[in-house]
């Protein structure tokens, strides 16, 4: 315990997304439990019923308000926000008779994007991204969309206006959004998910062009630190997005009683929008590769000029080295046949200074001649 704490005082940056709580193991299928964070203090549902003719917007407190405009030939879409309050989401999910698989799919908010069928709806699990400039990363909610018989319940961990174009498109009396069915409010709210998705993307290339430059011009030691922060961003935006792609894949090729064919068009271009997104992501994986090797490039290169300068420093002071042990030895100049005359010349100290420095000279000139520094 003491050592998980030091990794995490030693990486403050470092955002540890997987501390999630999960269920307990050997629950059974269908536990109704909220996993994740607490954004609101209670839970709002509001009642969008709509059709060519009309557009009622009705924040109500209980379920069985909805029941006169689910009687009516026209559309509904019940938006419910905050995933907290599980005894209040049990009597949204009894009134529409929701599968306990999907109650708990919806509490437990780290689910993958996904889509799954059953008798009496579809059910979409989408994972909405934001990107934050403030600490520059990317904030996750899970949004669920629930397709049924000429309705939609929508479900997401916060009170933010993620889905406030819908709504302002849905005022429009012309709008084909007010002339269509309720799958195609299901793909324009899975295609406003898929358009944040554009956003962040734009200010991860935004990041990653600003450390490019960084790099050629002026990098300094905290750059790697801030190319592995954009390269989890990247890895944690892959694995949230990547899913989505195989999931709408799966909703235009199977057969549904909910999903007709027109709006199968429009959910065709959701998935040239999210292969898009996914050839960005990879070619920022690649670029931010590229970076850190040039990174790592540009450290081996400054160590390697300071290795020069240093081998030749000391290559030049060998020969001089060598010159000034000779004259070091203590040898007396008239003890020995071999005497060593100069050491009693009176210009021999000056002389020998000399020779060193015509030597030192002579191996600058001939580094430079080879270009070595």
């Amino acid at each position: 315990m003491a050592t998980s704490g030091k990794i995490k005082k030693m990486l403050p940056s470092m955002r540890f997304r997987n501390t999630r709580h999960h269920k307990k193991p050997g629950s059974p299928p269908g536990t109704i439990e909220h996993i994740g964070e607490r954004h609101m203090d209670e839970i709002k549902i509001t009642v969008h019923d709509y059709d060519e003719e009309h557009i009622d917007e009705v924040p109500i407190s209980k379920i069985q308000k909805v029941q006169p405009y689910l009687d009516a030939p026209s559309k509904t879409w019940v938006q419910v926000r905050g995933l907290h309050d599980t005894e209040k989401l049990k009597s949204i999910w009894n009134f529409f008779n929701l599968h306990p698989l999907i109650q708990e799919d919806i509490v437990h908010t780290a689910q993958r994007p996904k889509v799954e069928r059953y008798d009496n709806c579809i059910f979409f699990v989408l994972r909405l991204l934001t990107y934050s400039t403030e600490d520059q990363k990317i904030h996750a909610e899970q949004i669920s969309i629930v397709l049924g018989e000429n309705y939609v319940l929508s479900f997401q961990e916060t009170d933010k206006d993620h889905f406030k174009p819908i709504i302002n498109r849905l005022t429009i009396a012309a709008s084909r959004i007010r002339k269509l069915d309720t799958d195609y409010l299901t793909y324009a709210l899975i295609d406003a998910v898929v358009d944040y998705y554009f956003n962040v993307l734009e200010f991860i290339g935004d990041d990653i062009e600003f450390l490019e430059e960084k790099l050629l011009k002026d990098p300094d030691e905290n750059i790697l630190e801030q190319i592995h922060r954009i390269r989890r961003e990247v890895i944690f935006f892959r694995k949230s997005v990547w899913p989505l792609r195989d999931a709408i894949n799966s909703a235009i090729r199977d057969e549904s009683q909910f999903i007709y064919e027109d709006t199968k068009i429009y959910l065709r271009d959701v998935y040239d929008h999210m292969i898009q997104i996914i050839d960005n992501i990879e070619n920022y994986r690649d670029t931010i590769l590229g970076l850190h090797d040039m990174y790592m490039s540009n450290a081996s290169n400054k160590m390697n000029e300071v290795m020069k300068v240093l081998t030749i420093i000391a290559t030049i002071f060998i020969p001089l080295t060598f010159v000034a042990g000779i004259y070091g030895m203590n040898f007396d100049p008239g003890a020995s046949p071999y005497n060593m005359p100069e050491l009693s010349w009176y210009w021999g100290y000056p002389t020998s200074l000399g020779i060193m420095g015509f030597i030192a000279l002579i191996m600058i000139f001939f580094f430079k001649r080879k270009g070595w520094f």
